[in-house]
């Protein structure tokens, strides 16, 4: 099965647009501020993908978009204005940010009940004890394609290879949450060949293209693919080696098309979520 992450965010975006219309049926319009600084090219592309998926879903988007310039200070006060502005429930600061600014207090100076992006390390917590609150939205989408799937993670053996913060330490804590046996694999871990042939479920989200090669996969296996790396030809490839991992895979993500739309379709989740839940 080829785990299609275009029709399933397709139909998590109309879920969210339902919602977002029952919210303004009671007067409250979902709102989600993305801030921006610099003129990274890459950042430029993601913000407006996100401003375009929230305007389709009817939450009412704004930009922020400060200058390469701007100082901790500056961007540390405007934080501080988006959490007393009570039509703003979800902030997302864009990164990477600027040499010049600790990236580490602008994130943590976001209202854990704005945290769009679940990366508040009062939300992380919240993620590892088991209690509500926004979460990663790659890994959270991740669920919801193994959930369309219809994989039945109980006792399986479920291998993350990558540790970021962003992606793999989230996705473990998901798993655990879903009664999966869990490895964290990484770029220093021995016998990754080893690691993936005994994995049930593979979420690969280390940065490097086809790092998992495709032999390496457990018969029956179900792959989920992060990564998005461009080869010299100019090709998108994953993490994984794609055509030699679908034929031992019972189920598997392409790139692109796999995890990448989701990400988004989960930060509109957590918006709405946000505004439903917002004081």
């Amino acid at each position: 099965m080829i785990i299609d992450g275009k029709r399933i965010a397709a139909q998590v975006r109309a879920e969210v647009a339902a919602a977002a219309g029952e919210l303004r049926a009671r007067g409250v319009t979902p709102g989600l501020t993305v801030v921006r600084v610099g003129d990274d090219p890459a950042s430029a592309i993601y913000v407006r993908g996100k401003r375009k998926a929230c305007e389709e879903a009817g939450i009412h988007s704004v930009e922020h978009h400060l200058p390469a310039t701007t100082g901790q200070k500056e961007l540390m006060d405007l934080v501080a204005r988006l959490n007393a502005d009570r039509s703003v429930h979800g902030i997302l600061v864009q990164l990477p940010l600027p040499d010049q600014i600790d990236e580490d207090p602008v994130l943590d100076a976001i209202d854990p009940l704005k945290d769009a992006d679940g990366f508040h390390p009062f939300n992380v917590g919240c993620l590892w004890t088991g209690k509500p609150a926004p979460r990663a939205c790659t890994p959270r989408g991740i669920m919801r394609l193994l959930d369309e799937a219809r994989v039945d993670l109980k006792g399986k053996r479920a291998l993350v290879v990558g540790r970021s913060n962003i992606v793999g330490k989230p996705m473990a804590a998901m798993l655990l949450e879903r009664h999966a046996t869990v490895t964290l694999a990484h770029s220093r871990t021995q016998d990754l060949a080893g690691e993936v042939g005994r994995a049930d479920v593979v979420v690969a989200a280390i940065g490097k293209a086809e790092v998992v090669k495709g032999a390496w996969v457990k018969q029956g296996a179900v792959v989920i693919d992060v990564g998005m790396n461009r080869l010299p030809d100019g090709k998108l490839v994953g993490d994984v080696e794609f055509a030699e991992a679908a034929k031992r895979a019972s189920a598997i993500t392409p790139v692109p098309g796999g995890v990448g739309p989701m990400t988004i379709a989960m930060l509109l989740v957590n918006t709405v979520e946000l505004a439903r839940g917002a004081r």
